[in-house]
């Protein structure tokens, strides 16, 4: 194989074959219009992947469909054979598809253009469009594609005018349906109940095609944004090349800190290593920063290849992303390096290598990224760890990842804090009553009656209408629980980087933060909360910024208690209030500390959701003194918010935690892990099912890791309020011994 003799040395933790799969072929349906037969035909398909023609039977039955099958697997071709289907005997009804990117859309749009149908009239409608061609769009086209964003705030509050697509929609297309997760999720599942809501008032009832990568639960996820049972193809019929897959740990430089060299030069003299062997490979990395460094080190160590290499990211134009892609697809560029945009399923075919640096977050996405991998029959997919704990718990547990099904993609519709601005905006669109209960959910005539308590919606006899004069769809966006949010704003040139929630502001970006966007480092100037803005500027130097607060968690109600692990184990709601005092300024080198700097803000309080445990007295046995007690919870809690994104499709960063030895409300040493968006979005409810195994692979994380006293690849968080003080590695992987010792038989 042409990369012998790379994958060897201390760097190699993990080794492995994956054996390639034959193609499940059927026949093409014989019902399928002519016109459709004779496109596929010109592009040389004779027969189907036996997913895609189980999707296409589904929806032949009427039924909502989820296909989760892999990269390249064929989805695309799964949700448009019913729409060009139906285009083709019946060229007035409509299809729209969403997409989380505009890049997607595009990428797709010219997809669909290249089936060459007669009766196919696809148009773009997103926030690029000009206001001109809107209209044109609306009467014109059959095939409409935008994305959620767009659908929120620009179609649904005017379906006035969108009146002859909803009373014709046949289809909804919702590409690349596990991103719609989390905070984004629970939002976009309002938007398309809202999207159900407003076709049948217009007596239509669309069929709704979802594709998604491998998750855990396609069925579960599909009933959470749309509100209907949907139908699960699964069974993946796509061929798949042999494929070897290594897990990669950069080298030790400092044994007692457990220090490791970087991960972005190990991918690069990864990526160059194999571009000099005339290897195509995509190097896929976490940020904009990190996509542009790899691709500068693997030039300057190649650099007879350098005009061959090239990075992709967000930020360029359609024009160039499209130049990029065809240089890879003709085999002109040797690498890419690029961020997630190429982690989607936009079309660049298949390469020969796929290197991740640093896990991506998801077992799915991970998995998106190696599927790149295996154009001439033998693929190679390379895991770069980072000192992340996570990272690090699949260097010394790789079957852990290997074996792993794939992770659940968690969202909650129904959280308050998502649902109120979208029962105002639904009460905006038509009169909200008991006949919305199927689509809306019971949850949304009950928030209704509340906002009607408060002034906000109108009781009349046709039903709860909006009570304001403004646009109550352009109060909130979709990537956010507040309402209230911060705007990050670059101070020379005014543009808006992004949007912080409120109760967020204070921790993030604080007067002097180092705020992170898209991989570009800002230092905060100023944060004026009356105007909700945060004035930010370019930052160039090596450090970065780590907030000091203080955390208090109020239990507001225990919804289930359970004995589990030898102890009582909770999930309910809670109050969290935070203040933050002070920051540290860190070295990005080595994480030195540089300075702590107080800080005089106040105090920030918000509801959410919670797991909690109270460990038994003798669990704790041996921790007498105060600080070991504390650092050994400390040290679980940590350890544990580490690992939850292996069980719930999230970041550590929407995860928080206060573990105490002595809680006001318990009476006892209690340990809290919450979502740290404002309603909670499902990711404690995830943790309280699957506490069990979560605590299993958190001891394994502790035993596996070689440090003495604990360090970032275990134990310290680079997000901690308390700086990571008072941390006890040893304490709570015994600890959590005590508590797997206490499973039930049937836990095991």
């Amino acid at each position: 194989m042409t990369w012998d003799g790379l994958l060897q040395g201390e760097e190699l933790a993990y080794l492995t074959e994956v054996a390639a799969r034959e193609a499940v072929a059927v026949e093409i349906p014989s019902g399928l219009h002519p016109k459709v037969r004779e496109a596929l035909a010109a592009r040389g398909l004779t027969q189907l992947y036996r997913h895609q023609a189980e999707a296409y039977a589904a929806a032949g039955r009427g039924e909502h469909v989820v296909v989760a099958t892999g990269t390249a697997s064929g989805k695309t071709l799964a949700f448009n054979l019913p729409v060009l289907d139906m285009l083709a005997a019946e060229p007035k009804l409509r299809a729209l598809y969403l997409y989380p990117t505009k890049a997607l859309a595009q990428d797709q749009a010219r997809g669909l253009a290249g089936f060459r149908v007669p009766q196919l009239r696809a148009a773009i409608y997103d926030g690029d469009t000009e206001p001109e061609r809107r209209r044109q769009i609306r009467k014109w086209a059959n095939v409409i594609l935008t994305n959620p964003d767009m659908l929120h705030v620009g179609v649904l509050p005017h379906h006035d005018r969108w009146g002859d697509v909803l009373q014709n929609l046949r289809y909804v297309i919702v590409d690349e349906a596990h991103v719609y997760r989390g905070v984004f999720g629970s939002h976009v599942g309002n938007v398309l109940r809202r999207l159900r809501r407003a076709a049948a008032v217009y007596g239509a009832e669309p069929q709704f095609l979802l594709a998604s990568a491998t998750i855990a639960n396609p069925g579960e996820l599909a009933h959470s944004l749309l509100g209907v049972e949907a139908t699960v193809v699964e069974e993946d019929g796509a061929p798949r090349a042999e494929r070897t897959v290594a897990f990669w740990n950069p080298p030790v430089l400092d044994e007692q800190l457990q220090i490791r060299a970087s991960a972005l030069g190990e991918g690069a003299r990864l990526l160059a290593e194999l571009v000099s062997r005339g290897l195509r490979t995509i190097c896929f990395t976490k940020s904009r920063k990190a996509a542009e460094l790899v691709h500068r080190f693997a030039a300057d160590r190649v650099p007879e290849l350098a005009d061959r290499l090239s990075p992709y990211r967000a930020g360029y134009t359609p024009a160039q992303r499209r130049e990029i892609e065809e240089r890879l697809v003709a085999g002109d560029l040797l690498g890419v390096t690029a961020t997630d945009a190429l982690e989607l399923g936009i079309d660049i075919g298949l390469l020969d290598c796929a290197l991740s640096v640093g896990f991506p977050g998801t077992v799915a996405s991970l998995r998106q990224q190696w599927g790149r991998a295996g154009r001439r029959g033998h693929g190679l997919a390379v895991l770069v760890a980072s000192e992340d704990a996570l990272d690090q718990f699949f260097m010394r547990e790789p079957e852990t990842l290997m074996g792993r099904r794939v992770d659940a993609a968690i969202l909650d519709h129904a959280n308050p804090r998502i649902l109120d601005g979208h029962v105002r905006t639904a009460a905006f669109e038509a009169p909200l009553d008991d006949r919305d209960r199927p689509t809306l959910g019971d949850e949304a005539l009950e928030r209704a009656a509340v906002l009607a308590e408060a002034g906000e919606l109108k009781r009349t006899r046709a039903g709860f209408v909006w009570a304001g004069r403004d646009y109550p769809a352009g109060r909130f966006g979709l990537r956010s629980t507040s309402a209230e949010s911060v705007a990050v704003v670059e101070a020379a040139t005014g543009s808006v980087l992004g949007i912080v929630e409120r109760e967020r502001a204070y921790g993030t970006v604080h007067e002097g933060a180092v705020y992170l966007h898209l991989g570009e480092s800002y230092r905060v100037l100023e944060l004026d909360l009356a105007a909700r803005t945060a004035l930010v500027e370019p930052f160039a130097d090596d450090y970065y910024t780590q907030a000091k607060k203080e955390t208090t968690t109020a239990i507001d109600e225990a919804e289930l208690t359970k004995r589990r692990l030898g102890m009582d184990v909770s999930f309910g709601r809670v109050s969290v209030t935070e203040q933050v005092v002070a920051y540290q300024k860190k070295a990005i080198r080595d994480g030195a500390t540089l300075d702590l700097v107080p800080l005089d803000l106040p105090e920030t309080s918000f509801g959410t959701e919670a797991v909690w445990y109270l460990p038994e007295p003798w669990m704790l046995e041996g921790f007498d003194a105060l600080p070991r007690l504390l650092g050994s919870l400390h040290a679980a809690e940590h350890a544990m918010i580490a690992l939850l994104p292996l069980w719930a499709m999230c970041d550590r960063w929407d995860i928080g935690g206060l573990s105490t030895n002595l809680h006001f409300q318990t009476g006892r040493p209690t340990v809290f892990v919450y979502d740290g968006h404002a309603g909670g979005v499902g990711i404690a409810r995830r943790g309280y099912d699957e506490v069990e195994g979560w605590a299993a692979d958190t001891a394994r994380l502790l035993a596996g890791c070689p440090c003495a006293d604990g360090c970032p690849s275990c134990v310290q968080s680079p997000k901690c309020g308390n700086l990571n003080e008072f941390l006890d590695k040893e304490g709570a992987l015994t600890l959590l011994r005590r508590m797997l010792a206490e499973q039930c038989p049937s836990q095991q």
